[in-house]
């Protein structure tokens, strides 16, 4: 008798039992903001890189979402990595409904008027170079064309349905490499 045996039986792969799986895939957590009038925001678990060379990173975004149609025609967005500290705003972005610009949210018209939030780890001012829809989302393909980032702090993760950080470093410590 193996571990395995141990195991459950597979189930059938539907959208819940997918979302359950993936709610074990620890994420970094970003918000993603684009012009217009009025200006959009969301929060976002699904940034990553494509390619180095061209330099590329995508997100992914609900065709649903009331923030799809200005990032359909948006030329420049911005990533914003968050820092641990920042559940706040992270949860303002991922919530529909409201004024997600309004105070207590700092930020500011940065290059191509994209908004940019204030004390991220992070952002990426990016050039939208293609928008893929795949069901009910579409993966949006960026070129990062300016970067500002922090020496110090942890990036908030999600994990399990929460927001969490990393485990076994303290908050803002800086890390340098070895001489």
């Amino acid at each position: 008798m193996t571990d395995s045996d141990h195991r459950p039986p597979p189930v059938e792969a539907d959208a819940d039992t997918l979302r359950t799986l993936l709610r074990h895939q620890a994420s970094t957590v970003v918000v993603v903001t684009a012009p217009g009038a009025p200006a959009v925001g969301f929060t976002a678990t699904s940034f990553t890189s494509v390619s180095l060379a061209p330099p590329i990173v995508s997100f992914c975004l609900n065709l649903g979402a009331s923030s799809w149609p200005t990032v359909a025609r948006s030329r420049h967005v911005a990533v914003h990595l968050l820092a641990h500290h920042q559940q706040d705003l992270a949860r303002t972005f991922a919530t529909s409904g409201i004024d997600r610009f309004a105070a207590p949210t700092r930020w500011q018209a940065g290059p191509e008027g994209v908004p940019i939030l204030d004390d991220t780890l992070a952002w990426l001012l990016c050039r939208v170079v293609e928008r893929v829809p795949v069901g009910d989302h579409a993966i949006v393909l960026a070129e990062p064309e300016l970067i500002r980032h922090a020496d110090v702090g942890s990036p908030l993760l999600y994990h399990r349905g929460r927001y969490t950080g990393l485990a076994g470093g303290p908050e803002g410590v800086t890390r340098r490499p070895a001489a």
